[in-house]
């Protein structure tokens, strides 16, 4: 991968580092997420909900049949999974769905759109006994329009994003240069592109001088082909991250940008790129913003543990008088503020269906960062 990298520099000058982070999580053969689909869970680099077990699983499959209700019941439906991973999550909602709802599984396209050979070949493998109703696609534009749900957990953290340190005139991008011995970050003296400095004019100037912070401008190409897959329904988006004025806290000096390695984390991105995860928080304004230009409608933002919590609530009362301890241990993990609750957030939007409003609640705390 670093030869990869030291050709593009050597071609094309200091690379921006959203370029340069793309190259290292997504280049199709030596990229870090086109290896052997091993970075999740206890033996990997990271951990995330669905490395918890089965239950996070289960309760997003029962918001998916609310949603399908919601929706009419239609014949045909479908769930599109973006940042699959192996499939485990995928098997978990096929399960419960299929226990919860003949109908509703007898009717559903359970697509996976995935461009890394690997993974589309673990996630293959992990559905096998679900053929009838799994679709595996390079590109989500290969689908035709359904009503259904769209969804990606932990994934809106994976997209590329820029970097930027707050100058004594203004913000300037931090590049990617190769020094000869190794990676090393080059300030622009230019002031940022235009995009992105549109995205840098709704965070504000009240940083101090040696600010960095991550700035996506991505999240309006991301989602526009996913409202083409689907004629109405629902986008849902479980990440850590917080609303904007959050997020860009002028204390936060070093912003979120993090590595992980082994459960270990740093804050290093340029020390063996392709052999580490790269991530930032999201800025779920700026997501919310990007899908109301295309017409989607924020519903709901809150914390992991409230979400789960309502969605959850059947299951919940159904564990009174005989209460399975491992799944409540799930649960607490889940849903408690020191643990996935609190720092993990979840954005539902709305796509194409008339009876969706925006909660006055909902934009005051993505404006607000309440």
């Amino acid at each position: 991968m670093a030869g990869v990298l030291r050709h593009r520099i050597a071609t094309e000058g200091a690379l921006d580092f959203a370029d340069f982070m793309a190259e290292a999580l997504y280049h199709p053969q030596l990229g870090y997420y086109a290896r052997e689909p091993r970075q999740v869970g206890r033996g990997g680099d990271f951990f995330t909900s669905v490395s918890v077990g089965s239950l996070f699983g289960t309760l997003l499959a029962r918001r998916f049949l609310t949603e399908w209700e919601s929706l009419g019941r239609p014949d045909r439906w479908r769930v599109i999974e973006c940042g699959a991973h192996d499939g485990t999550l995928a098997a978990d909602i096929l399960a419960e769905l299929g226990r919860l709802s003949p109908d509703a599984i007898r009717g559903l396209e359970y697509a996976i759109p995935e461009p890394l050979p690997r993974l589309r070949q673990a996630q293959q493998q992990t559905l096998a006994a679900w053929t009838e109703n799994f679709r595996s696609v390079a590109l989500a534009g290969e689908l035709d329009p359904l009503p259904g749900i769209a969804f990606g957990n932990e994934l809106l953290d994976a997209l590329p994003f820029h970097l930027v340190e707050r100058g004594s005139d203004g913000w300037r991008s931090c590049r990617v240069a190769d020094s000869g011995f190794g990676f090393n970050w080059e300030i622009s003296k230019d002031a940022p592109a235009a995009a992105l400095g549109e995205a840098l004019e709704k965070i504000g100037d009240r940083f101090p001088v040696g600010y960095r912070a991550e700035v996506r401008t991505n999240f309006a190409d991301f989602l526009a082909p996913l409202t083409r897959c689907l004629t109405r329904g629902l986008l849902l988006w479980p990440d850590y991250g917080f609303a904007r004025p959050e997020l860009y806290h002028p204390d936060r000096t070093c912003g979120t940008l993090r590595t992980f390695s082994k459960h270990r984390a740093a804050d290093d991105p340029l020390v063996t790129p392709g052999e580490i995860d790269i991530t930032a928080h999201v800025d779920f304004t700026a997501v919310a913003e990007a899908a109301l230009v295309l017409g989607a409608v924020p519903t709901v933002f809150r914390n992991q543990g409230a979400w789960l919590t309502e969605i959850g609530r059947d299951w919940l009362l159904s564990q009174e008088g005989n209460p399975e301890p491992a799944l409540l241990r799930q649960f607490q993990t889940l849903t408690h503020p020191a643990h996935l609750g609190g720092s993990f957030h979840v954005l539902e939007l709305g796509w194409n269906q008339p009876s969706a409003v925006s909660a006055p609640d909902v934009l005051y705390r993505l404006a607000l960062g309440l």
